[in-house]
């Protein structure tokens, strides 16, 4: 046991690999903006402003890469590991000229940019933190900081800035501001403090267990746990709500996945579709709104909808269906696109089953061979139709009159019925000739000729 866990301990120690002076140095010297810092992240903003505001990732991705907001987030949770407190003001102050900066430059950019999109899906995106984006910037975190403690520095450090996203929360709090939307500005500014708090724990965390030298060695218990305290209570501040719309966001994915797989299951019923549904949040339980087309439902067809619907987790009470096609949306073609849609389907499908009976038929009954075979010794005869079934003996004139000396009545097995039209009356001994000639090509004692 002494061995494996030495072995453990061998793996995940880095005494050896640490460069706490140099390291040092490296944040002290990074949390400043100005000259070339304030340039380069003027440029950053803009570029995850475009990003944003053309739902490009690969340029926001890009924007993340060269944007140097983490530094003075890095030397804050460094500060308080270390406790030097004219560090963590210093990276406080730098913290709030970078976001003032950004913040600015974005709302300036969004002001200006003629392009208004109806669907900013990337803005959207920032404006919904949960507990995962917690656990990103946590662990995102812990990554920057063992990356910039190392001797040798590899490629850790582009993919915390992507993973950590600074950069668009700020560029979104700009849109909303840009925009006067409070869901933007709220949901990006609690997204940004989420990402930068954590980052900072873990960095402070990091500082700890990498047990980098104090500056301040005199600092009274009382303020270690005062600081404690504070640090404790914004925690808790911000992973509460993150927490709170996690749920909500897995409870509401999961409630969509059953909608989508109810409706989808019952898409057509008897002569009415669910051309589309929307899930109403508002009630509570959320309702499953159902727009429907065709035919009103009957009791019974209704009855086994919302069945099906307990099936899948709803209560029948979440169903509310909506027969009004018309006042769905404003767009009636819309509506008759996807019902016409949806025949034509089912036409197509028919067409395909009638295809294949009918090539099934001809492969057991050669009709076109025989139609032409039969044309050739006779040209009078201008149709001729092949079928199975019992032949009837008609005797009302004008009627379908069978082959000369052949039973008509049924004999318990299934006979070939061959209906002739002709251009003129074949007379009895052609018709039992051709219904000879028929038995010997389809190999088949039991055929009947009628002529139309």
């Amino acid at each position: 046991m002494s061995k494996f866990s030495n072995f453990m301990k061998s793996l995940v120690y880095m005494g050896d690999q640490i460069d706490k002076r140099g390291t040092s140095l490296s944040i002290r010297k990074n949390i400043y903006f100005k000259g070339p810092n304030v340039i380069i992240l003027i440029c950053a903003i803009i570029i995850a402003s475009v990003g944003l505001n053309v739902n490009s990732i690969p340029v926001i991705i890009g924007a993340m890469l060269i944007s140097p907001v983490m530094a003075p987030i890095l030397g804050f949770g460094f500060g308080l590991g270390v406790q030097d407190d004219a560090l963590v003001k210093d990276s406080l102050r730098n913290f709030a000229v970078m976001v003032v900066i950004s913040i600015l430059a974005s709302t300036l950019f969004f002001v200006l940019s003629p392009l208004k999109l109806e669907h900013p899906t990337e803005l959207l995106a920032r404006t919904n933190p949960t507990i995962y984006d917690v656990l990103i910037a946590l662990f995102g975190g812990f990554a920057g900081m063992l990356e910039n403690s190392r001797k040798e520095k590899g490629m850790v450090l582009p993919g915390v800035a992507i993973a950590t996203a600074l950069m668009p929360p700020l560029c979104t709090v700009g849109y909303g501001i840009s925009v006067l939307s409070w869901k933007y500005i709220l949901g990006a500014l609690y997204l940004f403090l989420i990402n930068s708090i954590f980052i900072a724990l873990a960095t402070f965390l990091t500082t700890r267990y990498l047990k980098y030298p104090l500056v301040s060695e005199d600092t009274q218990e009382d303020r270690r746990k005062l600081n404690s305290n504070v640090m404790a209570l914004a925690l808790l501040l911000m992973i509460v709500p993150s927490v709170y719309s996690a749920f909500q966001i897995v409870r509401d994915s999961n409630l969509s996945i059953s909608a989508s797989k109810f409706v989808e299951k019952n898409k057509s019923i008897g002569h009415s579709f669910i051309f589309d549904y929307d899930i109403d949040s508002s009630t509570k339980p959320a309702s499953i709104v159902l727009f429907m087309a065709g035919e009103r439902l009957s009791e019974e067809e209704r009855d086994r909808l919302l069945a099906d619907a307990e099936s899948h987790g709803f209560t029948r009470e979440q169903i509310v269906f909506r027969e009004n096609a018309a006042s769905r949306r404003e767009n009636i073609s819309e509506v008759m696109k996807e019902v016409y849609e949806h025949n034509e389907q089912q036409i197509a499908a028919l067409n395909d089953t009638i295809q294949n009976l009918r090539s099934a038929l001809n492969e057991y009954l050669p009709l076109d061979d025989v139609s032409k075979e039969l044309h050739a010794q006779y040209p009078t005869i201008t149709q001729l139709v092949l079928t199975r079934g019992e032949a009837v003996d008609f005797t009302a004139p004008g009627d379908s009159v069978p082959a000369s000396g052949v039973s008509t009545a049924a004999s318990g097995s299934s006979r070939i019925i061959a209906i002739i039209t002709s251009s003129k009356k074949l007379p009895d001994d052609v018709l039992a000739s051709i219904e000879r000639w028929l038995k010997i090509r389809l190999k088949d004692d039991n055929v009947t000729v009628m002529q139309k």
